[in-house]
Parts: structure tokens; C-alpha cells; sequence
């Protein structure tokens, strides 16, 4: 089935003749989109603020009704528009730099059999009736058929006050193609129709080749726009009077779905869209949209979010949530915030390519009028003219930056690291401290059993027992110690008669004995007392924070249960490893001295601070930055978000609902701590390939241009136009391959 948006995109024929803004005859605005960086979109055909290139049209729906407006002029589209927008354009503009390579290849050939440097080297090809004219004819072909996406993509640089790539290539076939022509027309020979050709054919090949290596970087939003199906089977009516294989459904596109609906997922189909599981149960592949690499098991009332692949069991799933509110649509609006925000090394590229724009030009009039004052020849010094300009081209210097930044962001996607703005990834190689809130995110949030404490049985038949009595119970407490129970694997004892003892504890009959579990209050009632070594060892815990719950089994005291906020397993491993990076760590809760110093010691923290309340969060982080070291900041993103912004790096635990925080740089998905070190090393790795890209797209220059102009002519050393050509393009291809190898690192 196609997406709406795919039929309303116009085929483009060429890239040189957008249409005008404006809307259309059903009253839809014209939006315009970087082939090259797709997520970026304006109502103007204006130049890419990522790489310099020309915005080229894409007829979509009413901006009004489907897309809103972001900083910048960027536009957010939905996963149909996405999917078409990408499929359109990657394969579009990838084959126009292909089909005019292998046409301008064609043609420059003949030119170069037939040119002086081929008689130089030996190769004298049968003259024929009109030979003198092959060169003009054809040269004039590759200049306008190869060139005219170089033409007119510096017509739009220039329109736009942004001088760049094109403008300098634009120069070069210029100025190679008008003075070809002038010499033609006064009957001469000496043209530069070989260096033209050659100089246009080996551009065209060298924008292949980078627009080859670019559609595959720009991977985060393509992947995730193929998660969705294209349809849902919906239920017409649900009856639960009938199995779900019986009920009647029918095939809707995911826009007729309706929050309440209801859908049936077969086995292996792809969830429509977020919602609760109604009926059935299996396991979901969520690896693209968590990172989690094992499937997930599903029951009934679990939560399943678009674009999970089920297993092996049939699921009927009510619909929560549609459109731009799915987990899947925050995931890709938070990406392609990501890939349109820059970071402080691509300022500083772009500043350096404008620079370099400037110095070439400069350089090859100063090279033109050089040689020209030293007799050289208007040839020769032509040739020089289009050699410096086509060499110092700032292609490389304008891709090293972003490439390397929309691959470190969909390696972070695939990682289940949400980079929501670039610099706070560029922040976190700086991190000196981590400061973990502790509810939440060191611990779960929730009370769990902690110690056993045995008198009478063991401490499965202690547990198994205040279960039994809990079972029937609300309270959060008798939650936890269900949950250890089953846990542990443990069946609770039928038990009748269950009573609840305000403010003391709880109570039921199980097997003819009258089991009780509470506080302290319960046993004075019952004038029981508590074994020394119990009573000991109760009050070293309860110093921890910890609440101490009694169960007793008749008149008999069976033994005593430790409950506290538990400690997330990966809690310690994440820490350890930040420690072994020279990541110091600190946490901050709102608890007691005691419960910060238990949780402190057992995940053996540097510092802590307790009893701090939500708006003095903030606070301390200051105190931290005080210390000259940078911070960053780890909490759920609501009470925290005052000490999320402050800090250097802030980032959100939290999947779901939580995933568009906006008080983080960075998201954690998975909600798992181990992932902090995985975003330092990414950040390190990313901060490594884009340094190397720099050095390597602006440092050639320094060699590069002097002997385009010919500063070793005396050697016979010098650059022709066509060589030029080649090292700019191998420049390019160099940057965009060493920007590749990041997808191969691991993190």
C-alpha cells in the first residue's frame, strides 16, 4: 500500500529547475528538502544550513494540518512522509550524479584520445573531416549536460550569500569552458575542452561516490520510518463472547486507527501503534526502537509500542496511542532534532569552509595575474586559474562535520541513546562527575525485599507465609513481598480470613494457624518478644532506612523481613565502569542521611547528598560546577528537570511517555545506567573522527594549493585541472569513508 504523502510528491526530472514556492492547485505548500541531509526542511528553496547544498521541492500536505514549523524553518513530517520523502529522493538524486557521470565519461573519452596530451604521451588516433570541431561540440555538451548541476547549484549559493562548493566549481568550468570558446572563435587551438571535460566528468563521479556514502549515514530516521506497517487488521466488533480468530476484522491504514480500537497482531506482523495488550500473550523483538537485543515477554495489561515485532503467539492490543504521540514518533522527532542541530566543531567547519571559499578565489586571481605578468601564456595560466579553484573546493571541509555527526546519531539510536541535541554529546568527553539522582534510576522506585532475617523455618517458609497473608493486600509493601515470593518461585498457602490491622499490619488464617505480619505494634499487642540477635540486627537495617516488617506464625515468632527502595541490579556495573573511564560519581536524593549513606556504600559512590529537596537539586550541581568540574546530570526528567538543565550533560532515564523530555540532551531508552558509559565513549569516538576530518579536509590544502598554482613549476611539478579534480574528489571520499569507519566502532 503506498502512503498518502508518496502520491502527493512530484517526480523530479532534474535538480536544476525547482518549481516556485507556493502552494498548489488543492492548496498545499511546497515544502523544500536537502537531498543530501533529508531532514532538514524550509518553505524556501534556500541552501542547506548542514552542507551548503540547494533545498529542491517536495509537494506534501497542508503544513496547517500535518507538519509544524520549527526553529529554523525546519519542518517535521509524520512516518508516511518520511518514508516517501527518503525512498524518493535517496534513490533520485544518487542516479542523477551516475547518469551524468557515465554520459559525461562517454563523451569526454573522444576529447582526450584527441587532445594534445594524448599525442604527448604517443596515442595518435585517424584524423577524420571535421576533427578540429569534436573537442568544441562535444566539451560544449559535458559543460552544459554535466556541468549545469554545478552551475546553477553556485547560482543559488550566491542568491543566497553563501558561497561555497559550487561556486568554486561553477568558477573553474567557467572560466575553462568561456576561454575554450574564445580561442575557438579567434581560431586557435591551444583550449582547455580535455581539462573541462575530464575536470566535470571526475566532480560528477566524486559526488556519486560521496552521495553514495551520505544515503548511508543518514540511517536513523530511514530505519525507523520502516518500522510501522502499512495497514492494521481491526476488530469491527470486539465481543469477548467469541475467540479473537473468530471475531470479524478488517484491513485499515494506520490513519483510520482511533485511540480505544482494537487490532489483532499475528505472529510475526510489526505492532500498529502504542497500546495495552488485551488478550494473549508472546514475546515482542523491540531491538529498533530499545536496543534491547533479546525479546521482551508480553501478557496481558503489559504496555507494547509501535513497530515491536511479535513472536510466536496472536495478540489483540488496544490502541493508547496514535500519530506524533507513539514512543516511535518521539524516537524520530527527537533524531531529526538531533541531525538538524549543530555542534560547536561543524560551526567552526562552516566558518572554515566560507574562509576557504574566500582564500580561493583570492589565490586564483593572484595566480592568474601572476603568471600572466611573468609571460607564462594565457593557457598556462587559465589552467593554474582552474586548478586552484577546483582544489581548494570546500566539499570535504563542509561534509567532515555533519557525516560524522548523523552516523554517531543513528550509532546512538541503535544503541538505545537518544542524542536530542549535538552538543550535549560533544559535552559528555568533558564529563568529570556523574550525578545520579537516587529514586528512580539508581534504585527502581519501588520497595523489594532486601533481607531475610529466619527464626522459626526457613527464609522461604518466612516469606511463603507473610505472602500468603499479603496476597490480598494494596499496600506497596505487601506488593514487594508478593513479588519476592514469585520470585523466588514460591506458591502462596491458601489462606481465608484475611483482615487488615490499621496502622499495625495484617492478618489471615492459613492451614487452622493464624498468621500476622506488621510492625513492631503487632507483637507488643501479642506480647511477643523479639530474639536478641533478630532485634539486633533489625536496628542496624531500620539506621539504613530500611522498613522491618514481623511475621509471626500463631504465638510463635517465625521471623522478620528488611524492605527499602531497591538498588537496580546494573546499578553497580554502570558505576564501576565509570570509575575504571576516571568518572568520578555522586548522588543526590531526597532520603535520609541514612538511606543516602546505605545506598552510598553499597554502590561505593565518591559523594552523596540527602535530604535534599526537588528545587534545591539544582543547587547542588552548582556546587559541583563550583569545583571547576563538569557535570553531568542523570535523573527521570520531572522533579529533576531544574538540575538537568543546569548541569553540563543532561540525561533522561526513561522510555515511553518519558522519551520527550525536554530538559535532557540525551535520553536513555532502555533506562539503563551501563548506557552513560556507552554515550562518553560515543562522544569521544565521535570528537576523534571529526578532528581527523578537519585536519585531513583543510590541511591538504596547505599543500595542495600551492602547487595547483604552480609554485614548483620550475620543477616541472604542477597540478592540472583534471588532477586537481581527482584530489579534491579523493579528498571528499577520504572524509566520507574515514566517517564510515565509526559505524564499525564499538561503543
Amino acid at each position: 500500500m503506498t502512503h498518502d504523502c508518496c502520491s502527493n510528491v512530484k517526480p523530479q526530472t532534474d535538480t536544476s529547475h525547482p518549481p516556485a514556492g507556493g502552494t498548489d492547485e488543492r492548496g498545499n505548500k511546497t515544502v523544500y528538502s536537502c537531498p543530501m541531509h533529508p531532514e532538514v526542511r524550509s518553505e524556501r528553496p534556500e541552501l542547506c544550513p548542514e552542507c551548503g547544498m540547494a533545498l529542491l521541492p517536495v509537494k506534501g500536505e497542508k503544513l496547517s494540518a500535518r507538519r509544524s514549523l520549527s526553529a529554523g524553518g525546519k519542518v517535521k513530517s509524520s512516518h508516511e512522509e518520511h518514508a516517501g520523502h527518503f525512498d524518493k529522493h535517496k534513490g533520485h538524486n544518487v542516479n542523477i550524479f551516475k547518469r551524468k557521470f557515465w554520459m559525461s565519461l562517454v563523451l569526454t573519452i573522444p576529447i582526450v584520445l584527441y587532445s594534445e596530451v594524448a599525442q604527448k604521451m604517443g596515442i595518435a588516433l585517424p584524423p577524420f573531416t571535421g576533427v578540429e570541431w569534436l573537442a568544441p561540440i562535444l566539451g560544449s555538451i559535458v559543460f552544459f549536460y554535466g556541468g549545469w548541476v554545478f552551475l546553477i547549484g553556485a547560482f543559488r549559493e550566491l542568491r543566497a550569500q553563501l558561497p561555497g562548493m559550487m561556486t568554486l566549481i561553477a568558477l573553474a568550468i567557467s572560466a575553462a569552458y568561456a576561454y575554450s570558446v574564445f580561442v575557438v572563435a579567434r581560431g586557435g587551438i591551444e583550449t582547455l575542452f580535455w581539462e573541462l571535460a575530464s575536470l566535470v566528468t571526475i566532480m560528477l563521479l566524486g559526488h556519486w561516490i560521496e552521495m553514495r556514502a551520505v544515503s548511508g549515514a543518514q540511517g536513523a530516521l530511514r530505519e525507523l520510518s520502516k518500522l510501522l506497517p502499512d495497514t492494521a487488521e481491526r476488530f469491527k466488533i470486539y465481543d469477548l463472547r467469541f475467540k479473537s480468530a473468530e471475531r470479524e476484522t478488517e484491513i485499515v491504514s494506520l490513519e483510520e486507527l482511533r485511540v480505544g480500537d482494537k487490532v489483532l497482531v499475528k505472529p510475526g506482523a510489526k505492532v500498529p501503534a502504542d497500546g495495552v495488550i488485551a488478550e494473549g500473550q508472546s514475546e515482542l523483538n523491540e531491538s529498533l526502537l530499545t536496543g534491547e537485543s533479546k525479546p521482551v515477554a508480553k501478557k496481558e495489561d503489559d504496555e507494547v509500542i509501535a513497530g515491536a515485532i511479535n513472536g510466536d503467539g496472536s495478540l489483540v492490543i488496544e490502541i493508547r496511542k496514535i500519530g506524533e504521540a507513539t514512543f516511535l514518533s518521539g524516537i524520530k522527532r527527537l533524531v531529526a532534532e538531533a541531525q538538524a542541530s549543530k555542534s560547536r566543531l561543524q560551526m567552526l567547519a562552516d566558518r572554515a569552509a566560507l574562509l576557504l571559499t574566500a582564500i580561493a578565489v583570492v589565490a586564483g586571481a593572484l595566480t592568474l595575474g601572476t603568471w600572466l605578468f611573468l609571460g607564462a601564456g594565457i593557457v598556462f595560466a587559465m589552467s593554474r586559474l582552474v586548478s586552484v579553484l577546483v582544489v581548494a573546493c570546500p566539499h570535504a571541509l563542509g561534509l567532515a562535520i555533519p557525516l560524522v555527526a548523523s552516523i554517531s546519531t543513528t550509532k546512538g539510536a541503535q544503541n538505545g541513546i537518544l542524542v536530542k541535541q549535538r552538543l550535549a554529546l560533544e559535552a559528555a568527553r568533558h564529563i568529570d562527575v556523574v550525578l545520579f539522582d537516587k529514586t528512580g534510576t539508581l534504585t527502581k522506585g519501588e520497595y523489594g525485599v532486601t533481607d531475610v532475617l529466619p527464626v522459626e523455618g526457613t527464609p522461604d517458609e518466612v516469606i511463603s507465609r507473610a505472602a500468603s497473608v499479603e496476597y490480598y493486600s494494596e499496600h506497596p509493601i505487601a506488593h514487594a513481598i508478593v513479588r519476592e515470593a514469585k520470585q523466588r518461585k514460591l506458591r502462596p498457602v491458601a489462606a481465608s480470613k484475611f483482615e487488615r490491622i490499621p496502622g499495625k499490619g495484617a492478618k489471615a488464617f492459613m492451614d487452622g494457624m493464624v498468621v500476622k505480619i506488621g510492625s513492631y505494634e503487632l507483637l507488643k499487642d501479642d506480647g511477643i518478644a523479639v530474639p536478641v540477635s533478630v532485634k539486633e540486627r533489625a536496628a542496624t537495617l531500620a539506621k539504613e532506612g530500611k522498613t522491618i516488617i514481623f511475621v509471626l506464625f500463631g504465638k510463635v515468632f517465625s521471623g522478620a523481613l528488611a524492605l527499602a527502595d531497591v538498588i537496580r541490579p546494573e546499578s553497580k556495573d554502570a558505576i564501576r565502569v565509570l570509575k575504571d573511564m576516571g568518572v568520578k560519581v555522586a548522588m543526590i536524593t531526597g532520603d535520609s542521611e541514612e538511606v543516602g549513606e546505605w545506598v552510598a556504600r553499597e554502590l561505593i559512590l565518591d559523594e552523596y547528598f540527602a535530604r535534599v529537596l526537588p528545587h534545591e537539586k539544582a543547587d547542588k550541581v552548582k556546587l559541583l560546577q563550583a569545583n571547576r568540574q563538569k557535570v553531568a546530570m542523570v535523573g527521570d526528567g520531572v522533579n529533576d528537570a531544574p538540575a538537568l538543565t543546569q548541569a553540563d550533560l543532561g540525561i533522561a532515564i526513561g522510555a515511553g511517555t518519558n522519551v520527550a523530555i525536554e530538559s535532557a540532551g540525551i535520553i536513555l531508552v532502555k533506562s539503563d545506567l551501563r548506557d552513560i558509559a556507552k554515550i562518553i565513549r560515543l562522544s569521544r569516538l565521535t570528537y576523534r573522527k571529526m578532528i581527523q576530518n578537519l585536519w585531513w579536509a583543510a590541511g591538504y590544502n596547505i599543500v595542495a594549493i600551492p602547487l595547483a598554482a604552480g609554485a614548483l613549476a620550475s620543477l616541472g611539478i604542477f597540478l592540472e585541472p583534471a588532477v586537481a579534480a581527482i584530489l579534491m574528489s579523493v579528498s571528499t571520499v577520504i572524509v566520507a569513508f574515514n566517517a564510515v569507519l565509526l559505524k564499525r566502532q564499538a561503543i
